[in-house]
């Protein structure tokens, strides 16, 4: 079974709350994961990308903490460049 959901509502803009915490971390584990495939990854980043509006609006961001650096500033930098 594979973790990349193909036709993930967060493409379309369609996502419910407690789907977008659990893409968001399906997802990034995607992305972090040593194993995962550069095409799989490139995939992956955008439905990650996607997610953060409703992420930012529920607070999830002030509640926790992203500890993988890259992966934090990544999400740093596209919130930031979303409030510009």
């Amino acid at each position: 079974m594979s973790l990349l959901m193909t036709d993930s509502p967060a493409v379309d803009g369609e996502v419910s709350d407690t789907d977008a915490l659990t893409d968001f971390v399906v997802n990034a584990q995607l992305m972090l994961d040593p194993i995962t495939p550069e095409s799989v990854r490139r995939q992956a980043e955008p439905r990650l990308l996607a997610l953060l509006p409703v992420l930012q609006a529920l607070g999830v961001f002030e509640l926790f903490a992203i500890r993988d650096p890259a992966l934090a500033a990544l999400v740093r930098d596209e919130l930031e460049a979303r409030q510009a």
